[in-house]
Order: structure tokens, then sequence, then C-alpha cells
């Protein structure tokens, strides 16, 4: 299946920097690409909210990625209850809304499945991934602006997929044939987003997030630029984040030395 672009949302009038508009750039480079792609069975529905979802998705990025950002955390995809309903990664929506402030109007697809319907900043299904990733940050960092002074958040993949039956289908899930296109574009782009962002340390959340920055940065001949480390991911479906995600989360900050940089005392990363 093809999939369009259609009930575009038009973004907020804020005053974009021009490295946000780079970065802005990039994303529609990837989405050009992106739309040239069939997907087929398992596939029946493609989310994109990057662009039905442009009005907030745009905020976040010119609100929070104005220069240059030496620690990336990369997530995977869209989750169906977050970022595919606000165009915000790990989009939970009450951090979105209360935490990260970004409000505006969110279009929808132009295939919609009837089991996932695009709600916005109106969703009440509750993304528990999102809310345990931006609950601790917003915990440690106090304030988003002492987060995103050294740190940015972006998913290798702009696209959620689902099944007939509404079921969410993850990048590594789809058949190796219809992976090809898809991983080809995201490597690429990954790679253009390193570099603008001039990151120096890339936090892949979830094991997928990590092997693809690990062999995209290699084949980029990054790896010697870019450290690679690995977050577990906050899924409910993952039994280790269950026992208490926020711990994990708090070893790994403390083992890669960076609560300085995620407190209002820190100067950058070395």
């Amino acid at each position: 299946m093809l999939f369009g672009r259609v009930d575009y949302c038009s973004p907020p009038c804020i005053e974009p920097s021009a490295f946000a508009l780079d970065f802005l750039h990039m994303e529609d480079e990837l989405n050009a690409a992106l739309c040239q792609l069939c997907f087929s069975e398992p596939v029946c529905y493609v989310y994109n909210p990057t662009e039905y979802a442009a009005n907030t998705h745009r905020l976040f990025v010119t609100t929070y990625c104005r220069g240059p950002k030496s620690i990336l955390f990369l997530g995977m995809n869209p989750g169906p209850f977050g970022m595919a309903q606000n165009g915000v990664p790990f989009g939970e929506v009450s951090h979105v809304r209360d935490w990260l402030r970004i409000e505006g109007t969110v279009g929808r697809p132009k295939h919609e499945h009837p089991k996932r319907p695009i709600l916005g900043l109106a969703c009440s299904k509750r993304e528990i991934s999102g809310a345990r990733f931006w609950a601790f940050f917003r915990t440690l960092c106090g304030d988003p602006a002492v987060f995103f002074r050294h740190c940015y958040v972006h998913n290798y993949c702009p696209l959620a997929f689902l099944a007939a039956s509404g079921k969410n289908i993850t990048p590594p899930q789809l058949p190796a044939n219809q992976r090809v296109g898809l991983t080809a574009a995201c490597d690429q782009a990954l790679v253009q987003a390193v570099r603008l962002l001039g990151t120096r340390l890339l936090i892949g959340v979830g094991r997928y997030a990590e092997q693809r920055a690990r062999a995209v940065l290699e084949a980029a001949e990054l790896n010697s630029v870019v450290r690679v480390a690995f977050l577990q991911h906050p899924s409910p479906v993952n039994p280790t984040a269950n026992r208490g995600w926020e711990n994990i989360a708090q070893t790994l900050i403390k083992d890669l030395h960076l609560l300085p940089f995620l407190t209002d005392k820190g100067e950058g990363y070395p």
C-alpha cells in the first residue's frame, strides 16, 4: 500500500531558528523518500505523524532543537498512543501538554484505522512508555530547558504501522523485503541528523534503535566520533522495565556520568 500526505495542519506562527529549519528540512527529505515505498500484508495502515501532526511536531522541533545537541536519545518509531497522536517522540499526552508545553491542532492520516483514531492532544489513552520516559526526566531536570540544553529526542523511523486488526507492527516485525527500502532511507536520515546535531553520545532507547545506530554510524565511519549506549525501552511489554525502569535509567545516567548535563550545573558534554 502507498500512503499520502493529507490533512496537513499549518505549523504555529513562531520564528524557528535556521538550525531547526535545517532539521525539519532533513525530515521532509526523509518523508519524501518514504512516500515512494509500498507496504503490504501484514501492514494495512501507515501513519506518519510528522506530516498529519505537523503543527505540534514542528512546534516541538522549533522549540527544543534550536542548536547542536551533544546527546541524542534515539527511539524506534511512533507509538500508537504517543507520537502517533501528537508528533512528539514518546508523546504521552499529559507530559507533552503540561511539561513540554506543546499545543496545537492535529490532522488525520489519509487512511485511518477505525480502532486507532487520531485524537491529537485529546487522546485519553495513556502511552506508558512515554509517561515513564518523560516523567523520569521531568523529575531529574525540573524544567525542559535543562534537559534540552544538551539533549534531544528523535525517532529512527517516523512511521507507525498497523495490521488489519489494529495491532501495532514495529519496524523489525516487517517482512524482510519491506524493511530494505525503509532502513535505507532511515539510515541515511540518521547520519544526517547526527551530523547536523553534532552528537557525541547516542543513547538507543531499546535494542533495535541501539543496533541500527551502531550499524549506521560504523558504515558512515562515525563510530570513532559518536559513542553509542543502550537504554532499556520503557515499554510495558518489557518485563525488565516493569520492575523499575526509573532505576534502570538512573543507573545508566550515573554510569555515563551524565548527571551534570541533566541538571542546572552542567556546562556541556566533554
